[in-house]
């Protein structure tokens, strides 16, 4: 039995492992940036919408419509033209798995 837990433990470490290794590393650290508007980790408590669990398609889409200006924001164009494609990618990701 305990071999078993150990072994069960040690295959999801690796597994997570793994999965980490794919994702950006960078992204914690540039959603961060989006924490003091948009909440802790994306979970708004106030009047600004949580970006937690969203979409990471619909993230991403957001974000260009910010930076080309079919969306139309007054800080947010701002915020979206300081990162890129791939930026926006790892950061939908990573708020898509912060439900």
């Amino acid at each position: 039995m305990k071999k078993t837990l150990a072994l069960s433990l040690l295959i999801a470490g690796a597994l997570g492992a793994v999965a980490s290794a794919h994702a950006d590393p960078r992204a914690r650290f540039m959603a961060a940036n989006c924490s003091y508007c948009h909440g802790p980790d994306g979970h708004s408590r106030g009047a600004v919408p949580s970006l937690a669990g969203l979409e990471a398609k619909y993230f991403v889409d957001q974000m260009k419509a910010f930076r080309d200006g079919s969306r139309p924001a007054t800080v947010m164009q701002k915020h979206a033209m300081g990162y890129t494609d791939a930026e926006y990618e790892a950061m939908g990701a990573w708020f898509a798995a912060h439900k």
